[in-house]
């Protein structure tokens, strides 16, 4: 067969345009059809028509079963996790028209783990000098690159493996001081270096990304632990049964409640420690959350 002879989809059937064809292992495939495969799907090339197949199937399947997703909570602004809290299920997609896009609806009990991967580049500032000439400050200063990854393994047939950017464009972070001050890693290999949690920027990244973890580790979280409240009633259970074992099975985990009493976490803040307007708790001088200085106006524990 030639390179310009005519060429059909071994799934649809359909003539394939002259730069349409997606080769398998065993067959060709048309753009459209390709188009329907699973957005997390990579191995489309080492395929068989036959496996094609079932993963046209499962993804109409798929489809089907997004008419009844209800997603109670939305992590991320462009790119977006979509958890749907009383069927412990979740969508990872970028549209806002999920029946179009089609994005994998996987079960919170598939997933294998979640974490953060956290990029940083910089790049050096440089200065001209009296001839004009590019040169380094003293100390030497630099730019600093933020993206953050969510990394999602799952137990499913036609992937394992979801990775995408949480941020839709770089943070950076750039050290306009030349001494060592306020919020810098002081002992690191650069005292110049701004430390990235006093950006609001990053801390609400890092926000999205801690939740995000937290909520598909399993991690309890006030929001779950309402949505177990909300199933348990709707079994049968009264109100004031429902919470209790809601708030049990919530906190079984962090060692905060024993045999029916809150007990204080090996977590808490100690003696010395001072709650912050925004909620944190912290041990020094500027709050970890928003930044805010220790001003003796804030709660002494």
């Amino acid at each position: 067969m030639g390179f310009f002879d005519k060429k059909y989809c071994d799934v649809c059937g359909e003539k394939i345009g002259l730069l349409g064809n997606r080769k398998l292992e065993d067959g060709n495939l048309c753009k459209e059809c390709a188009s329907k495969l699973s957005p997390f799907f990579s191995d489309r090339k080492s395929s068989t028509v036959e496996e094609i197949k079932q993963q046209l199937t499962y993804r109409e399947e798929n489809r089907q079963q997004l008419a009844g997703f209800r997603a109670t909570r939305i992590i991320g602004d462009r790119m977006k996790v979509m958890v749907d809290e009383l069927r412990n299920r979740f969508i990872v997609t970028s549209s806002n028209d999920i029946l179009k896009a089609n994005p994998d609806i996987i079960s919170i009990s598939d997933v294998i783990s979640c974490n953060l991967d956290l990029k940083m580049e910089d790049t050096e500032l440089k200065q001209k000098d009296a001839q004009g000439k590019e040169v380094s400050y003293n100390p030497p200063r630099y730019c600093y690159s933020y993206n953050f990854f969510i990394e999602i393994s799952v137990r499913n047939p036609w992937f394992s493996q979801i990775r995408f950017r949480l941020n839709s464009s770089d943070i950076e972070i750039v050290d306009e001081f030349t001494g060592a001050g306020v919020g810098r890693m002081m002992g690191s290999r650069r005292q110049s270096m701004v430390h990235p949690e006093y950006n609001m920027e990053y801390r609400k990244y890092q926000q999205m990304a801690d939740e995000i973890v937290a909520v598909l580790s399993g991690q309890p979280t006030a929001r779950g632990m309402a949505a177990s409240v909300i199933n348990q009633m709707a079994d049968g259970q009264g109100l004031v049964g429902a919470v209790v074992s809601g708030l049990g099975a919530g906190m079984a985990g962090t060692g905060m409640m024993q045999n029916g009493n809150m007990m204080q976490n090996g977590n808490m803040a100690q003696n010395g420690s001072w709650v912050c307007s925004c909620g944190m708790t912290n041990t020094g001088k500027f709050c970890q959350n928003c930044g805010a200085p220790r001003d003796g106006r804030d709660r002494i524990r």
